[in-house]
């Protein structure tokens, strides 16, 4: 059988691969690396702490592995939002205010999860969840 065993990537299709690029380094500190036997002007990957490449981004109009339809900057269709478990729930809310950033936030208190929403330059929604013990 079958089984999931956990989320392996996003892919983001993006006009801006500089803006995307530094929008995830500079928020989330995640590190840009060039796509095995890709061009990095065209394919990027973005790393987690864990050495994961969670994040895909390609060049708009750009080597699509399954054709279909795409447009960058549009809200994300039938995905609402992608999320990430996080720490520095203060330091994010400090890097959001000093870039100007729109977001909005949520707290779950049963679970004792805090979350902050904010679109990434693609307008990719995002969930930060962080959790308090």
């Amino acid at each position: 059988m079958t089984t999931v065993k956990r989320l392996d990537h996003i892919n983001i299709q993006t006009r801006d691969m500089a803006g995307t690029i530094a929008f995830y380094h500079d928020l989330l500190g995640l590190e840009a690396r060039v796509a095995p036997e890709r061009d990095p002007s065209l394919r990027q990957w973005l790393y987690d702490t864990g050495d994961r490449a969670i994040i895909h981004l390609n060049l708009f109009g750009t080597d699509n592995t399954i054709p279909r339809e795409v447009v960058p900057g549009d809200p994300t269709g039938a995905i609402h939002h992608v999320a990430f478990e996080c720490e520095g729930y203060d330091d994010m809310i400090e890097r959001l205010t000093t870039r100007s950033l729109n977001y909005a936030t949520n707290e779950v208190k049963p679970i004792n999860l805090r979350q902050i929403f904010v679109a990434d330059p693609n307008n990719v929604l995002l969930e930060l969840n962080f959790r308090s013990t």
